[in-house]
């Protein structure tokens, strides 16, 4: 057998060995990305090749975790592309508080640290204020899922750095998160949003169905069949006239893009049927 050969099987069985202990799907996502994540971890350990790495997660299944975080996606900002922000605000929000129910639901997958959660509960917060209606804002309910448990943990206590809060309009950060460093995300958000733990590709989306889904800079980073399968499963989870808000650099392709209407194709909205 050739070494690549050899390096295949080995890095197979490595994917294989996480997806089974750890339930993590890692054979989504697109290999180049998963080797680079990978390696981050084998270097840090020590480990020259995928065998001596495997041996490293049966000696110290702590690990898991420190590879599990490497291989997620968890850098966001607080309102990261404003514009998208301001189009839901003016696009998808208006529509779905007019509906006649008593729950609007809204599914953030793969919230990180909980940037993205708290910019939707803003919008909302924001949104309910305009229309002289605060005491209704217990309709809204903010799913927002990630399969880290270390950014799930960070993402309930709200705490987030500067850095964080950066693009945040000043209004809304003064209001939501305080003036100084270290900004908190106020009692009045954290009650719109409700942080679990699950993968969404292996496992069912939280408790729906759901008005809105944000799923941003997640799917690029998978597989074309895993991505098309993700996209069915949003597309499943959604109201009728529900919509769907993808990351800037995503969009859909083949048979999904047959699944939407699309409302804003710059900033990534669509809308079920």
């Amino acid at each position: 057998m050739t070494d690549e050969a050899l390096d295949a099987e080995a890095f197979a069985t490595l994917t294989d060995k996480i997806a089974r202990e750890r339930g993590f799907g890692a054979a989504h996502y697109k290999g180049t990305c998963l080797r680079r994540r990978i390696a981050v971890r084998m270097r840090a350990r020590g480990a020259r090749d995928f065998a001596e790495y495997i041996a490293v997660l049966d000696r110290d299944p702590d690990e898991y975790e420190r590879l599990i975080d490497a291989l997620t996606i968890n850098v966001s900002k607080l309102f990261r592309n404003a514009d998208t922000w301001r189009a839901v605000a003016r696009h998808v929000m208006p529509a779905l508080w007019a509906l006649p129910v008593p729950t609007i639901r809204t599914w953030v997958a793969g919230c990180a640290a909980g940037e993205e959660a708290y910019t939707v509960a803003a919008l909302w917060h924001r949104h309910a204020h305009g229309a002289g209606a605060l005491d209704q804002l217990a309709r809204i309910h903010v799913a927002a899922t990630d399969i880290d448990r270390a950014c799930l943990e960070s993402a309930a206590r709200g705490t987030f750095s500067a850095t964080s809060l950066e693009v945040t309009p000043g209004d809304v950060r003064d209001e939501f998160f305080g003036r100084a460093e270290p900004f908190v995300a106020s009692d009045a958000l954290k009650r719109l949003v409700h942080f679990e733990r699950r993968d969404v590709l292996q496992e069912p989306p939280p408790r729906g169905p759901f008005h809105l889904i944000t799923c941003r800079n997640v799917i690029i980073y998978f597989d074309r069949t895993a991505q098309d399968a993700l996209i069915r499963r949003f597309f499943d989870a959604l109201v009728p006239g529900g919509f769907l808000v993808l990351g800037k650099v995503e969009t859909l392709l083949g048979a999904s893009r047959g699944l939407f209407q699309v409302v804003d194709q710059r900033q990534r909205i669509f809308r079920r049927p």
